[in-house]
């Protein structure tokens, strides 16, 4: 299956800026890329890229006053499964987590661990532990919260999604995180494109959040949002919580113009020109 996908941003800044985005595909893909990433800025400006201490791809630059158009575009060959399940996968000792891995066991911006650790043991505490207890908690978080892009709100933590019961995938992703910390299971926040493959279109295209959790010595994917196995998962960037991976970190002020994403699979390479209006 080849699927295409990318962005199509502008911005509008009051005099220059500098940034840095995490729009890339990240690293793990390298071998299933197929059309490489084209990514242009109008106007044409210099950037870079480096990786940060979480292994995701970042594009530095300083955006010029005025508008900054910043447009990406990649082929990527999914094997059209969808998410594996392992009921099985067991959790393991806190002594038998590996070291890298710690980092993703404790409290955080958005997962408040220490706010939320006796609710988790009095909701999850009893149930078996390993992928069962993983996917209660998944289903949990998705019953418990109802999304709503109109209440949207970049700063709200894992404990106020909880008493709020409102919130969009990154708000879900949090709430999750925390619980599997709380109970020493670790995870981590994921961003990444996901298309309506294999499922109704529901919502208008935009980044998605999951969650990789960390069982029987590998990471898998759980998505507390939708809440089902999906296929075509794109990884952007990785980190403890979104504060750790923000699609655009900008030093200074900036206004969000227009944002365009676009995830969708398609029979054979086709030529970045084609979205470009």
């Amino acid at each position: 299956m080849l699927i295409r996908f990318g962005y199509d941003i502008t911005l509008v800044c009051e005099q220059p800026t500098a940034m840095v985005c995490l729009l890339s595909v990240h690293d793990d893909h390298a071998r299933e890329i197929r059309s490489p990433e084209c990514v242009f800025t109008t106007p044409s400006i210099p950037t870079t890229i480096y990786h940060d201490l979480f292994g995701n791809k970042c594009r530095r630059f300083v955006a010029p006053k005025g508008e900054l158009r910043i447009w990406g575009d990649t082929t990527i060959e999914d094997d059209g499964e969808p998410d594996p399940v392992e009921p099985g996968a067991r959790e393991l000792p806190v002594a038998d987590i590996p070291d890298d891995c710690l980092v993703y066991l404790v409290g955080s911006r958005y997962c408040e661990t220490d706010r939320l650790s006796q609710l988790a043991w009095d909701l999850f505490g009893n149930h078996a532990p390993g992928w069962a207890r993983v996917q209660a908690i998944c289903d949990f978080v998705h019953d418990h919260i109802s999304f709503d892009y109109m209440q949207a709100r970049a700063t709200r933590t894992a404990f106020e999604a909880y008493g709020e019961r409102v919130g969009v995938c990154r708000d879900y992703a949090h709430l999750a995180i925390s619980f599997c910390r709380c109970l020493n299971i670790p995870a981590r926040y994921v961003n990444g494109h996901l298309g309506d493959i294999g499922v109704p279109i529901v919502d208008p295209m935009d980044f998605s959040a999951w969650i990789e959790v960390f069982l029987d010595g590998r990471w898998y994917t759980f998505d507390p949002r939708n809440n089902v196995p999906r296929i075509g998962r794109i990884v952007v960037a990785r980190g403890r919580d979104a504060a750790d991976i923000p699609l655009i970190n900008s030093f200074g002020p900036h206004l969000l113009k227009s944002f365009r994403v676009w995830t969708y699979e398609i029979t054979d390479i086709q030529t970045p020109g084609g979205l470009i209006g």
